[in-house]
C-alpha cells in the first residue's frame, strides 16, 4: 500500500516568494535607528532618565556627576546621537561609552580595541548650544550591547533623546534574508540566526576599516601620523566597493582569510551577501606578493605594518576563491584570479621538504602556536587546496598541473598518516617532534579527507571525550582555550566521519552556552573564550578587547543547512546539488536559501525516536539543474515532481534528479 505525502506545504512555497519564512527568529533591526529599548543601571542623580527609552521623547536631566546605561538586549553597531537640550553651564560635557559585555560596563572608559587597556569615551561638549550631537564617523563603534551616557561635570544638562544609526551591512535590507532555518530543536534554530546576524554586524563600509591607531600606522589616504593611543579610528580604507566582510564588528574590522572559511558558507546560506565576499576575496588578492605568490595574512593596514606571514591563511585566501566560485558561479571572478591562484599554490607547494610534508616557517596562524614543522594542521589545509584546485582546473580546461598536484596530494596524505597519527590516542600528533593532539589539525584531517574513514571515526569518538562543560577544547591553544572558529571546522568533521549527532551536541553545548551566558551578549557569537567558561582568550592578555561578534565562530549557520537539513551546492551556484538531511537526532527540518539560479528548499519529517524512518520529504530546486537525493538506506518510495514525473527511490538514493518541486511518495 503507499502512502502519500502532502508535503510540498507552505514553508517551501513561500520560499520562492518574497516573504521570508520565519522572520520572527531574524535579529536585525528593522529599522537603521533604534532607540534604546531599556535601562540597565543608573548611577548619580538622573531625573526621568526612563523618558529616553522605547521611541518615546523625553526630558532626562542629569545633576552633576551621573550616568546611566542602556541596554539595546542584543548587539548592535554604529554612530550614536544625543538630543540635548537646556544645560546649566557652557563647560558642560556629555560623555558616551560602549561595551559588548556587561562585565564592561563604565562611565570611564569602554571595552578595549588594542592590545591594552580601555578606550577613552567619547565626549561632546554640549554647553555651548542646544541641539544634536552625533559621533563622528570615524568613531564610529561597529559592537554594543551597552551604552551608557555620563554627565562628569557639576553641571545640569537635559538630554531629549538618544538613537543609533545602525552602519552594519550598508547594501543590505537588513531583515531580507535569503535563506532560512527552522527546525523541532529551539535552542538550534536561535543559533542558526545568530549566527547569521553575526555576519551582518562584521559586514561594514570598507572605508571604514579600523586604521589600527595603537600600532601608529601612517594613514594612506591622509598621509597622517594617527596617534598611538587607546582611542579606535574606523577611517581605513581596506577593501574596494561599498561594503565587505570582516573578522569582527568592533575590532580588527579587517579582512581574515581564516575568517572567510567559516563566515562565507555561513553568508552563503542567509543573507547571500556574495558581493560583500568578493570584494573581501579581492583586497587579500591585490596583496599578493608579485615575487613569491605569497597571499597575505590579513588586509591592509594590518598587513603593511606587521609583515606577518602565514601558511594557513595563505591556503585560506585559495580556498576562499574556490568557495566564493562555488556558491556564486561567478566564472568571471575565478578565471581573472586563476593565475594568481596557481602562482600562490606554487608558493605553498615550494614547502614541502624531502618528507613529503610541508615544513611551515610562515607560521603565524589563529593566534595559537606551534604551527612550525610538519604540522598537521598546516598539511591537512594545503591537501585541500590543492584538491580543490585540480577541480577548478577542470572547469577551467587547464589541467597541466593536475598530474603533479594529484602525486603531490597524495605524497601528503601517505606521509601524514605514518608520521603523526598515534594509534593509542585515536587522534593526529601536531607535528612528529610533539605528543600535543590538536583539535584544529584533527578536524582538518577529516574535513581534508586526508585521513581514513576507520580513523575519521576514531578521531570523532576522541574529540568528543575531550568535550567540557563548555565545549571543545584546542589544547594548541595555551591549552586553556575555547576556539569556536576550530569548533566550526569540528561542526564539519564529526558529520563527515558519520556523526552527525554529535554535531548537534556541540552545537548545543558550545554555541549553546555563547547564545545564553549572561556575559555575552545573547545575539552574536565570541571569538573565543576559557575551557573554564569564562570570557578570557588566552591569545590576549587585555580581556576587554575580545570580540563578541566575530564571523569564524559562526560555523552552525552553515552546518545546519549543509548537514543537517541536507542542502548542498556542489557545483556552480546550484548547477548541480544534492539533498541528503543528515538530522541526527531531530524529529523534523524546513530550510532553504537561494542561487543566481533560483531558490533551494528542503522540508523533513521523521517519526517518532532518533532513528524514526522519514515520513515525510520534499524539496524544490531550480529549473535547469540537476543533482542527486540520499535518504537513509532501506527507504523506499517514489519521488513525484509536480508536473507529474516520478523517480523511484533505489536503497534511498536517486541519482541525476532534475529541478522542479517534488514530493516524497512513502511506499
Amino acid at each position: 500500500m503507499r502512502l502519500t505525502s502532502t508535503l510540498v506545504g507552505t514553508t517551501l512555497l513561500v520560499s520562492t516568494s518574497s516573504a521570508v519564512p520565519y522572520s520572527e527568529y531574524i535579529l536585525a533591526p528593522s529599522s537603521r535607528t533604534i532607540i534604546p529599548p531599556a535601562i540597565n543601571q543608573i548611577n548619580g542623580t538622573v531625573r526621568d532618565a526612563a523618558s529616553l527609552v522605547n521611541g518615546t521623547r523625553g526630558q532626562a536631566v542629569f545633576n552633576g556627576s551621573s550616568a546611566v546605561t542602556f541596554d539595546f538586549q542584543k548587539n548592535i553597531g554604529g554612530l550614536v546621537t544625543i538630543e540635548v537640550g537646556s544645560s546649566s553651564s557652557p563647560d558642560a560635557f556629555i560623555g558616551v561609552t560602549f561595551t559588548e559585555s556587561n562585565l564592561w560596563i563604565s562611565g570611564e572608559a569602554s571595552d578595549g580595541t588594542a592590545d591594552a587597556g580601555l578606550d577613552s569615551p567619547i565626549w561632546f561638549h554640549v554647553g555651548n548650544r542646544p541641539g544634536n550631537y552625533t559621533a563622528p564617523r570615524e568613531n564610529d563603534r561597529g559592537a554594543f550591547r551597552y551604552l551608557s551616557l555620563v554627565s562628569n561635570t557639576s553641571a545640569t544638562v537635559e538630554v531629549k533623546s538618544v538613537s543609533v544609526n545602525f552602519t552594519a551591512a550598508p547594501l543590505q535590507d537588513l531583515r531580507d534574508y535569503k535563506g532560512y532555518f527552522h527546525s523541532d530543536d529551539e535552542l538550534l534554530n536561535k543559533v542558526w540566526y545568530a549566527g547569521a546576524y553575526t555576519n551582518q554586524l562584521c559586514t561594514i563600509d570598507p572605508t571604514y576599516g579600523d586604521s589600527l591607531p595603537w600600532l601608529n600606522i601612517i594613514d594612506s589616504d591622509t598621509n597622517i601620523s594617527l596617534p598611538q593611543t587607546n582611542d579606535w579610528y574606523n577611517n581605513h580604507t581596506i577593501t574596494n566597493g561599498s561594503s565587505t566582510i570582516t573578522d569582527g564588528a568592533k575590532r580588527d574590522r579587517l579582512v581574515w582569510p581564516g575568517d572567510l572559511e567559516v563566515a562565507l558558507p555561513s553568508i552563503f546560506v542567509s543573507t547571500h551577501d556574495l558581493y560583500s565576499v568578493k570584494t573581501a576575496i579581492e583586497a587579500l588578492y591585490q596583496l599578493q606578493d608579485p615575487s613569491t605568490g605569497e597571499l597575505p595574512y590579513a588586509s591592509n593596514p594590518f598587513h603593511s605594518k606587521k609583515n606577518s606571514h602565514s601558511f594557513t591563511y595563505h591556503c585560506h585566501s585559495l580556498i576562499g576563491l574556490v568557495l566564493y566560485y562555488q556558491y556564486s558561479g561567478d566564472l568571471e571572478l575565478l578565471a581573472k584570479y586563476w593565475d594568481q591562484f596557481k602562482f600562490g599554490l606554487q608558493w605553498a607547494i615550494s614547502s614541502i621538504d624531502s618528507s613529503g610534508l610541508a615544513n611551515i616557517t610562515a607560521t603565524a596562524d589563529w593566534l595559537r602556536p606551534g604551527t612550525s614543522s610538519h604540522n598537521i594542521a598546516a598539511n591537512a589545509i594545503l591537501y585541500h587546496t590543492i584538491n580543490r584546485a585540480i577541480e577548478v582546473a577542470a572547469i577551467l580546461n587547464d589541467t597541466a598541473h593536475a598530474a603533479n598536484w594529484t602525486t603531490t596530494a597524495a605524497r601528503i596524505k601517505t606521509t601524514a598518516n605514518t608520521l603523526l597519527w598515534d594509534e593509542s590516542a585515536g587522534l593526529y600528533r601536531d607535528n612528529e617532534t610533539t605528543t600535543l593532539h590538536p583539535q584544529d589539525g584533527n578536524v582538518w584531517a577529516i574535513k581534508a579527507n586526508l585521513t581514513t574513514p576507520s580513523r575519521a571515526t576514531r578521531i570523532s569518538s576522541s574529540l568528543r571525550a575531550r568535550w567540557g562543560p563548555y565545549g571543545a577544547p584546542a589544547p594548541e591553544a595555551f591549552n586553556t582555550t575555547i576556539s569556536p572558529f576550530i569548533g566550526s571546522i569540528e561542526l564539519d568533521a564529526h558529520v563527515l566521519a558519520g556523526n552527525p549527532v554529535a554535531t548537534l551536541d556541540l552545537i548545543r553545548l558550545q554555541w549553546g552556552y555563547m547564545l545564553t551566558d549572561p556575559r555575552m551578549t545573547q545575539s552574536t557569537f565570541i571569538e573565543g573564550y576559557s575551557t573554564d567558561g569564562a570570557t578570557t582568550y588566552a591569545p590576549y592578555s587585555n580581556t576587554p578587547r575580545v570580540s563578541h561578534a566575530h564571523g569564524w565562530s559562526t560555523g552552525p549557520t552553515a552546518a545546519l543547512m549543509f548537514w543537517t537539513a541536507g542542502l548542498r551546492v556542489v557545483e556552480a551556484a546550484g548547477r548541480r546539488w544534492r539533498v541528503e538531511p543528515l538530522m541526527g537526532d531531530l524529529r523534523s527540518v524546513e530550510a532553504g536559501f537561494v542561487t543566481r539560479l533560483g531558490s533551494f528548499a528542503c522540508e523533513v519529517v521523521r517519526g517518532n525516536g532518533t532513528a524514526g524512518a522519514v515520513e515525510k520529504f520534499s524539496f524544490v530546486a531550480p529549473e535547469g539543474t540537476s543533482g542527486d537525493v540520499k535518504l537513509p538506506a532501506g527507504m523506499e518510495g517514489v519521488l513525484v515532481e509536480e508536473g507529474g514525473e516520478c523517480v523511484k527511490l533505489e536503497g534511498g538514493i536517486a541519482s541525476g534528479v532534475a529541478g522542479g518541486k517534488w514530493t516524497l511518495e512513502v511506499e
